[in-house]
């Protein structure tokens, strides 16, 4: 049996799901204590239930101290079948972390897996937006043998959410990867989303000062307006960037609006998000960083990408994944940037 004490490292909700998934990948028991024991709430919060109520769905495990506030956590997987999975948060909880704890998952399972999640948030505090998972996140797990989709069907907020979004993954088997040259910048895209907020222009005042700040610093993009009606009771809006070059490196940044920011600062914000990224010239930005070690533990073969920062969450996966699965990981700052690299 896994033992993991979640206090360790960043102590957050992610090592929660992460030590899940891999308890549900090697079909092998899961005993964690102190569940988000540093975050101001300590315990599952609405979001972190689902997502250990959903990983259980997917490998038929048997759970005990799935409730919301508890600190510990027994989780007894078995076979990942796959199939049609429905997940449902209730709370303007984040969607594209539920699917972060849930992808692994579904990549080892039997059969192809549609996972539904309703009443969630797509773009919320503190997590992924819906579009960073569908145009950075997602291409990039194709290299790795990765095949999956994100559908959209209603955009969700803060503080209601109402979000609803279909994740569909094949089974795969994960291929290392070597991610080291940056190479030359090819285009930057991007989606501006607002909504039931067209009357006040969110999406395009969003995507125009983004494409200003990119301009000045000689990144000029495409950015697409999206004036979204799929969800009249929660408003709201978000801008995901990618930048792509000739070696196929992929960068993302996003922003997400909020009560009291104008347009124009959600736009700028990813921009200048961007521009950092771009100017350090990484082979992966830093929060597809964090997303990317389990997958490089799991896979057979040694992997390797540069980032620009080393996170607190890039050390509390590096930290679960030596633990769980014994792998070896090296990092190294090399000029400006950390080469990490998974051994063995």
């Amino acid at each position: 049996m896994f033992e993991i004490d979640g206090s360790q490292k960043s102590g957050s909700g992610t090592i929660l799901r992460l030590a899940v998934a891999v308890s549900a990948i090697t079909c092998q028991p899961l005993h964690i204590v102190n569940i988000r024991r540093s975050r101001p709430q300590s315990g599952l919060k609405r979001q972190h239930l689902e997502s250990v109520l959903t990983a259980a769905k997917l490998c038929n495990a048997t759970v005990t101290g799935a409730k919301l506030g508890s600190e510990e956590l027994f989780f007894t997987p078995n076979t990942i079948e796959g199939g049609n999975i429905e997940a449902v948060i209730e709370t303007a909880g984040s969607i594209p972390v539920l699917f972060l704890a849930a992808l692994p998952i579904c990549v080892y399972a039997k059969h192809p897996v549609t996972l539904h999640v309703a009443k969630g948030g797509t773009d919320t505090l503190h997590a992924p937006t819906i579009n960073y998972l569908r145009f950075v996140l997602l291409p990039t797990l194709y290299k790795l043998g990765v095949t999956a989709e994100i559908t959209v069907q209603k955009y969700g907020y803060y503080p209601k959410g109402l979000g609803e979004v279909t994740l569909t993954v094949k089974p795969a088997s994960l291929k290392p990867f070597q991610f080291e040259q940056f190479g030359n910048l090819k285009n930057v895209n991007g989606v501006s989303v607002c909504t039931f907020l067209s009357d006040r222009q969110v999406a395009k005042r969003q995507a125009d000062a983004a494409m200003k700040i990119l301009t000045k610093n000689n990144y000029p993009s495409h950015i697409q307006v999206l004036n979204d009606q799929s969800n009249p009771y929660q408003k709201g809006s978000s801008l995901a960037l990618w930048a792509k070059t000739d070696t196929d490196t992929l960068i993302g940044a996003d922003a997400l609006g909020e009560l009291g920011k104008t347009s124009e600062s959600v736009g700028e914000a990813a921009a200048a998000l961007l521009v950092s990224e771009l100017n350090a010239k990484p082979t992966v930005d830093l929060f597809l960083a964090d997303m990317l070690i389990p997958y490089m533990a799991l896979a057979q073969g040694q992997s390797v990408f540069y980032t620009r920062c080393l996170s607190e969450h890039i050390e509390a996966n590096i930290w679960l994944m030596e633990t769980m699965l014994n792998s070896v990981f090296s990092i190294e700052k090399v000029n400006n940037l950390y080469r990490i690299e998974k051994i063995s």
